[in-house]
């Protein structure tokens, strides 16, 4: 296949300062949860993007002193010259496949608590350091000797990054992460001297650096600038219109413009919140202010948007973060005329959850993630057989589609069988809730992989029983069944049922999703699952025009959104809605027409009117077939959920793990089935 003529222009060079990119597709700088801990890894990662055509791959944020740490994330360090050797392995494996390398410069500034190095953060103004977990902890103002070390760090920084062999030296305004941006902002440059005050005033450590920088590394080396064009706070904090203002006095200083959105949870909404290209209000001007390429990032997936943003105007290059992860091969698949096999992004955000709970970045859609150097997974290619064999996998949802796909991949034998008539599982119930329709692209993409297989074949409607499986004479049977919302309130909280009236309306995610709905108006669901369901669901019904009160023994609604960077926008979605969120409470007792719910802190009762209560706590394993498989059948295994419930991106990496091991030597469950990184200890 050849591309269309129509993306022609994705695949023109730009020139950015004195090198030059070889298409228009562009990695921007996003972190991982590996940085200086899995240096192997996350080199591994990068050249993985390269080799699927991004003419730009970045690093994530890169301290560039100890006295800007930002422990606990791991994050990539340039703090001096002991550094360099990591980050030119990262280097080095992005231009191996022709693609140049950029490394994002970061101090952070009042928001590097400096947990690891104990150094007192500073910032343009004394003020609290700016933490996720509000550390008691406040930055100094910085004076004039401060500024100047800053300088004197950047620039040695930006010489140590020439020196590791990249391309693109960033100097970093964005996200509030960026101490730049944080002298550039009204809400937290407070200053009186020649650094505060009037714009003018506060651009100018910008423009220092951004000098520094060029003159240090310029004549080899281009030096973009990210920065924010949104702070969201209104005249208190940066707006587009005096970002503008602040560009336009430096417009052909960076050899780039990389623009963002501040904070993080807005410049990475979920596509429960945001469409493709929803950053181009905040962006629309900025390439009338200079002659410089600018870039900037919207979720998209898109060929044809891609186009057009860049014959509007509005963007040279296309950035890319979470499209990148989904698809490291997105560029090429456009190059090569498959735009139908492109694995597009599902905006679900899983990925920024590696970064918060610091370990290796996941992907719902692209198993491979993270799994590049330790597993040798790749996003596109996968061992063949060695030997014929038949498998037979009994459930279509995400783990059966992914494990199927990946083993047709490989040049087995494959069926599939489910019993519902369409294929999917939970993604083909849970992508018709509100907000949520793009996870159905985890089914729809391996559908489409599958339909192109011969070896592969599906059938639905088809109910197996022990004694179906066995007949089928498969090699191997894969049990990938799923699991079951329970109905006696049993989760993180109850660890026995809850009393639950005979009359009483009780409903569970199951019901809602097929169709049933509360017997009366007033409906209290009880979220003890503390991720997107339980609001999910309040949405639902409160636009059903039902009362909604959602119920949690935690802090705040869905709370475990706030890994995924959405745990605010949820909450204020439902408040928005009228829904009552009554938190760091539990249903205790469920009789008809009420429920008891108790503070988890003194147990104190309260009675609520609930015609219905929803359980949304936890899942029990369909694994009745796959026990009852055991032991009659010598290769049988349970995947996904059917194994152990967790997320949709579990489910698809626990179908890509069965058909990557499938046919390997038996192995002894205590060894480590995957590569570590091992520190060498030197004599004390």
């Amino acid at each position: 296949m050849s591309r269309d003529p129509r993306y022609d222009i994705l695949f023109e060079p730009v020139r950015i300062g004195p090198v030059t990119a070889r298409n228009r597709f562009f990695q921007v700088p996003h972190c991982n949860g590996m940085g200086h801990r899995d240096a192997l890894a996350l080199a591994r990662m990068r050249a993985t993007k390269a080799e699927g055509g991004w003419a730009v791959v970045c690093t994530e944020m890169t301290e560039i002193t100890y006295g800007a740490d930002v422990a606990p994330y791991v994050e990539l360090r340039l703090w001096n010259d002991e550094d360099i050797p990591q980050l030119a392995r990262i280097a080095e494996g992005v231009h191996a496949h022709g693609s140049l390398a950029g490394i994002e410069l970061c101090h952070s500034g009042y928001t590097a608590c400096n947990l690891y190095s104990r150094e007192a953060p500073v910032g343009p103004t004394a003020m609290p350091a700016s933490s996720y977990y509000y550390d008691p902890i406040q930055a100094r103002g910085m004076d004039k000797t401060d500024i100047r070390n800053l300088r004197r760090a950047h620039r040695a920084a930006a010489l140590r990054a020439k020196t590791a062999g990249y391309d693109l030296i960033y100097v970093y305004a964005g996200h509030g992460l960026g101490i730049f941006q944080q002298f550039l902002s009204r809400a937290t440059n407070h200053r009186n001297d020649e650094y505060g005050g009037p714009l003018a005033n506060r651009v100018r450590l910008l423009k220092e650096v951004i000098e520094d920088t060029k003159e240090a590394v310029g004549d080899t080396c281009a030096v973009p600038v990210r920065i924010a064009m949104n702070e969201f706070r209104g005249p208190e904090g940066l707006d587009p219109p005096e970002v503008e203002e602040a560009i336009s006095m430096i417009a052909e200083l960076p050899d780039l413009w990389d623009l963002s959105l501040a904070s993080w949870s807005k410049d990475s909404q979920t596509s429960r919140f945001a469409e493709e290209g929803f950053q181009e209000p905040y962006i629309l001007n900025v390439k009338k202010l200079t002659t410089k390429p600018v870039v900037g990032v919207g979720r998209y997936t898109s060929p044809d948007t891609m186009v057009r943003v860049i014959r509007q105007g509005i963007l040279d290059m296309i950035g890319a973060a979470r499209p990148s992860i989904a698809d490291p091969f997105l560029p090429k698949k456009i190059e090569e005329g498959r735009i139908d096999d492109i694995r597009e992004c599902i905006g679900c955000n899983i990925c920024v959850t590696g970064d918060h709970s610091m370990t290796p970045i996941r992907c719902t859609q692209n198993p491979s993630m993270g799994e590049e150097w330790r597993r040798g997974w790749h996003p596109e290619k996968i061992r063949p057989s060695h030997a014929s064999a038949s498998i037979l996998l009994i459930g279509a949802g995400p783990a059966g589609l992914e494990a199927g796909r990946a083993l047709g991949q490989r040049g087995y034998k494959v069926t599939i069988s489910d019993a519902a008539g369409e294929a999917g599982g939970r993604v083909a119930r849970e992508c018709r809730l509100p907000g949520l329709s793009a996870w159905g692209r985890v089914r729809d993409w391996r559908l489409l992989q599958i339909g192109k297989m011969p070896n592969v074949e599906l059938y639905l409607e088809s109910r197996l029983t022990a004694a179906d499986a066995l007949e089928f004479g498969a090699d191997a049977i894969a049990v990938a069944t799923g699991a079951t919302w329970r109905r006696d309130g049993v989760g993180r909280y109850h660890v026995h049922p809850v009393p639950i009236a005979q009359d009483a309306d009780v409903l569970t995610p199951d019901d809602l999703m097929s169709g049933k709905r509360p017997s009366g108006r007033n409906v209290v669901i009880f979220d003890d699952d503390h991720y997107y369901l339980g609001g999910v669901l309040a949405e639902l019904l409160v636009k059903e025009d039902h009362a909604v009160t959602l119920v949690t023994p935690a802090s705040l609604a869905s709370y475990y959104t706030r890994a995924s960077l959405e745990q605010a926008a949820i909450q204020s979605r439902l408040l928005n809605l009228g829904i009552i969120i009554r938190a760091n409470e539990a249903v205790k007792r469920v009789a008809r027409g009420e429920a008891a719910v108790e503070c988890v802190f003194t147990q104190r009762e309260t009675a609520l009117a609930a015609d219905c209560v929803v359980l949304v706590t936890s899942r029990t394993s369909n694994d009745a077939l796959y026990l009852e498989l055991t032991g009659n059948h010598p290769n049988v295994v349970a995947i996904g959920d059917a194994r152990a419930p967790a997320t949709i991106a579990h489910a698809v990496h626990a179908g890509r793990r069965y058909a990557e091991e499938f046919g390997s030597p038996p192995r002894d469950v205590l060894d480590v089935p995957f590569k570590r990184e091992l520190v060498r200890l030197t004599p004390a």
